[in-house]
Formats: structure tokens, C-alpha cells, sequence
């Protein structure tokens, strides 16, 4: 006597998905993605812009902070490190690295010491436009 193994449906036949059924799902799939990227991607340029202002704001701050103490402005980003306002110079999140930093240089009249201008603002390197619709160099 030869046992028969049941197929799982009344019928007998195969069991499967539909070329039909394959399409719509494919295309569900698409259009799901074709939404989910745009977000994805629009949500990594914020988080990018979230540190860019950070690291300016901190920037500034450690600015001021060495002009106030040293009475003199610094001259380059370096100097807040070696003098351990800062562990290193941030990096642009823009841009990608530590050395596009835009420094915006005081005048030698307006400086603290009156002989020699130093560091007075910092700004992003990048010549992207933010999603506010400005450049990140003018931040």
C-alpha cells in the first residue's frame, strides 16, 4: 500500500504566488520606498545642520572666551586646542573635515591689543544651501 503525502490543498494542484500577485506586491514595495528615501534623507541633512550649529555656536563661544582671558583674539582655530579650550577642532559636517572652517579675520583698529587682528567669527566652509534656503557659509 503506497501512502500519499496531502498537498496542503483540496485540489492537489501547486502551490505559488501569481505573476499578478508579484506585480502588486513589487509595486507596493516601490512606491513605499519612493516615499521612505526623500524623508530619510531630508532627516540626515537636518541632523547634519543640528551639528553645524552646534559646533558654531561653540566655536564662537571658545572665541570669545580666549580673546576675553588672553586679551588677544586668536589667530588660528589650533590655538584654542593648544591652549585647551578645545580637545580638537570640530569638524564641519558640511564639508567633512576640520580645516574647511571659514575665519573671519577683526580688523587691527578694532582688535583687543590694537597691533594684531585675530579669529573674530567662524563659518561652515560649504557652499550648500540649507533647507532653510540660506548658504551655510552665512551662518
Amino acid at each position: 500500500m503506497a501512502h500519499r503525502i496531502p498537498s496542503g490543498n483540496a485540489s492537489g494542484g501547486r502551490r505559488g504566488f501569481t505573476l499578478i500577485e508579484l506585480m502588486i506586491v513589487m509595486a507596493i514595495i516601490s512606491i513605499v520606498v519612493s516615499i521612505a528615501v526623500p524623508i530619510y534623507q531630508k532627516s540626515v541633512v537636518r541632523a547634519k545642520e543640528s551639528v553645524l550649529r552646534n559646533n558654531l555656536f561653540t566655536l564662537r563661544t571658545v572665541i570669545d572666551e580666549f580673546t576675553y582671558d588672553k586679551q588677544k583674539a586668536p589667530q588660528d582655530l589650533r590655538d584654542l586646542v593648544e591652549a585647551g579650550y578645545l580637545r580638537q577642532v570640530p569638524i564641519d559636517p558640511m564639508t567633512g573635515n576640520n580645516e574647511s572652517w571659514r575665519i573671519v579675520m577683526e580688523d587691527a583698529v578694532t582688535s583687543t591689543s590694537q597691533t594684531e587682528p585675530g579669529i573674530y567669527d567662524v563659518k561652515s566652509g560649504s557652499d550648500k544651501v540649507s533647507l532653510e534656503g540660506t548658504r551655510y557659509s552665512e551662518w
